[in-house]
């Protein structure tokens, strides 16, 4: 299947399957109806619905899915380069009245050389498993990821046992917008 190359567009323009997809409709609707779905659907209509795309910052989407769905405590993990962004998200949402739990890519203090011994770095490594296992702890709603590295983003993410949605993906290159690599 190779939805950027097909002419046709069917799914978008008549509303129709094109009948290469692996699923079945009939299932994938049903899983739709379920009730932790239902409600993340339709919270997330609520940022978009009546003309409403586009008015929002991310952080505002954020905050506004996080009210109507009723969390109450959420997790930031966040690369160490980006702290103070992380301060100035932690006072928006907590003057949302939504508690927000930092945890730094540098928790625990764990040695570059103890997680690769094949780096040539000499510092404390990042921690994307560790910090996945803390924010697991914290009992949370929701985790967002701010600015983790490439790699480490993944770990964070294998190892969440939580939803999770992205603030900020890391690019160096293009003030961490990597659409910006495609003009």
């Amino acid at each position: 299947m190779d939805c950027i190359n097909c002419n046709d567009k069917i799914c978008r323009k008549q509303h129709k399957s094109c009948n290469l997809e692996s699923f079945d409709k009939g299932e994938i609707i049903s899983q739709y109806q379920e009730h932790s779905n239902d409600e993340i659907v339709k919270a997330a209509a609520k940022l978009v619905d009546d003309g409403r795309a586009g008015t929002l910052s991310r952080i505002q989407e954020i905050i506004e899915f996080s009210k109507t769905m009723n969390y109450k405590k959420l997790g930031l993990a966040y690369c160490y380069g980006m702290e103070k962004y992380a301060k100035e998200i932690k006072i928006l949402f907590e003057g949302n009245d939504i508690a927000l739990t930092p945890i730094s890519c540098s928790v625990g203090g764990i040695k570059q050389s103890e997680v690769n011994s094949e780096s040539c770095i000499h510092k404390v490594s990042c921690n994307p498993i560790g910090q996945a296992k803390q924010l697991n702890a914290e009992n949370l709603d929701l985790t967002m990821i701010l600015g983790i590295c490439l790699g480490h983003d993944i770990l964070l993410q294998r190892n969440l046992k939580m939803d999770f949605t992205t603030i900020v993906v890391k690019d160096r290159v293009y003030n961490h917008n990597p659409i910006l690599a495609l003009k």
